[in-house]
């Protein structure tokens, strides 16, 4: 059956949009390959990374995540005027703050099911203080926010402060957030998007609390840029982050940066990084390694986050700066 001549751009692109398969919600394992979202090749790590292998699967909230993603691609005059919006501010704003000013492109890393497997933690825990460096608009913030009596967060875009802020979190500057505070930092795919990752593991390593844990989420390759305006640029600290696989990149990012910054991996695990789409695919997906570390000195304490009936096992990444 040949396609209709439409000659309208917006008919047309409805058109498009609603016979393309790739918005049929339930062809997603037909396009996508989920299961290597989630799956990695364990054998290809030493016998004690595996043991700290904390396997995920799609759950009920990344669903219901695909679901809105699926259900906002279908509002064409809003994608149509979001595309037109971002390409006239495009030359004055960044991506991420003409996101956070028309509410859209929310991220998805985990979710709050998949952060109590990680950081074994039980439904009713609580602790005092969570920080989320680079929180966006804080929809993955909102993930964990549940298990702290108080949510700080740090974010560079103005627009997505005020969505922080909506939200009810305290918004830091990113030169007053390090002190000994926090009993969680989260750090979620900034390290490859900032001017400086190794002092910001410096930062966090004194500004955990003892029995502290931060989780850090890596995109995987490793392709690190600075957004300035509607500019990428090279970072100022570069984090040698070696290998061609997921695994060998893994491997390398444990030690190559974060040993020698003196942490020690608790778990890790394989994620998919989503973020809402528009009318050219419902949502896009990175690969992350989303890893769970703790100070190398607090090696040896009980952290009071741990269940102990959790099945995720409990184990006893050189940087330049560019002139």
């Amino acid at each position: 059956m040949s396609r209709p001549r439409i000659r309208n751009n917006m008919m047309r692109l409805a058109y498009e949009h609603q016979t393309n398969t790739k918005f049929n919600r339930q062809a997603i394992r037909r396009h996508y390959d989920v299961d290597k979202w989630y799956n990695c090749n364990l054998q290809s790590f030493p016998e004690e990374s595996r043991a700290l292998f904390c396997q995920c699967n799609m759950d009920e909230a990344t669903e219901q995540f695909l679901d809105l993603s699926y259900e906002k691609s279908d509002w064409i005059i809003t994608q149509a005027l979001h595309s037109l919006v971002k390409t006239f501010l495009g030359i004055l704003m960044s991506a991420t703050s003409i996101n956070g000013l028309l509410q859209r492109g929310s991220m998805f890393v985990f979710s709050t099911k998949q952060f109590n497997s990680l950081l074994q933690i039980k439904e009713d825990f609580k602790a005092d203080h969570l920080l989320d460096l680079g929180a966006g608009d804080g929809r993955v913030t909102e993930m964990m926010a549940g298990h702290f009596k108080k949510v700080s967060a740090t974010e560079v875009s103005y627009m997505m402060q005020r969505r922080l802020r909506q939200r009810g979190y305290t918004v830091l500057g990113i030169e007053e957030w390090a002190g000994p505070k926090y009993d969680v930092i989260s750090c979620l795919n900034l390290l490859d998007r900032c001017e400086k990752p190794a002092s910001i593991m410096h930062d966090i390593h004194r500004s955990l609390v003892p029995g502290g844990v931060t989780i850090v989420a890596l995109v995987l390759p490793f392709k690190p840029f600075v957004e300035t305006g509607s500019n990428q640029n090279d970072p100022e600290e570069i984090l040698h982050i070696q290998g061609k696989t997921w695994e060998e990149q893994v491997m390398s990012a444990t030690k190559d940066f974060f040993l020698p910054a003196g942490f020690t991996v608790q778990t890790f695990t394989k994620l998919p990084y989503l973020c809402e789409g528009d009318t050219e695919n419902p949502f896009y997906v990175l690969q992350d390694v989303v890893f769970v570390l703790k100070r190398t000195e607090d090696a040896g304490l009980t952290i009071p986050s741990v269940d102990p009936d959790s099945e995720c096992i409990e184990s006893d990444f050189v940087v330049d700066v560019v002139s």
